[in-house]
């Protein structure tokens, strides 16, 4: 919800979903992600994308058929777990880096 590309892309789940308020909040946390990286560069700052999982909040809204919550982990770990010359300010996905 945080990247313009996948809220446009018709292949992404993301295109689908109208959430106003939602989706601006994500973006600005991707944008926040960006300028934290350039002004502390020696950290790590990356968004994810965990994408759609069964939690509380999707099931609370209606939403069913979303993944396990330990598959979408596995999209929050990697990036937490890099190397120092792994990529900053960037939003990613399970599949890696997303163009913004």
């Amino acid at each position: 919800m945080g990247s313009f590309w996948a809220v446009t892309n018709p292949d992404r789940p993301e295109s689908g979903v109208t959430a106003t308020l939602y989706a601006a909040s994500k973006s600005a946390a991707t944008m926040l992600t960006l300028q934290y990286s350039t002004i502390e560069p020696g950290m790590k700052f990356n968004a994810l994308e965990p994408g759609f999982t069964d939690s509380d909040m999707t099931t609370g809204a209606g939403m069913t058929g979303g993944r396990p919550v330990a598959d979408s982990a596995r999209t929050v770990v990697r990036p937490a777990t890099i190397g120092p010359d792994g990529p900053t300010g960037t939003l990613q996905d399970e599949n890696g880096i997303l163009p913004w």
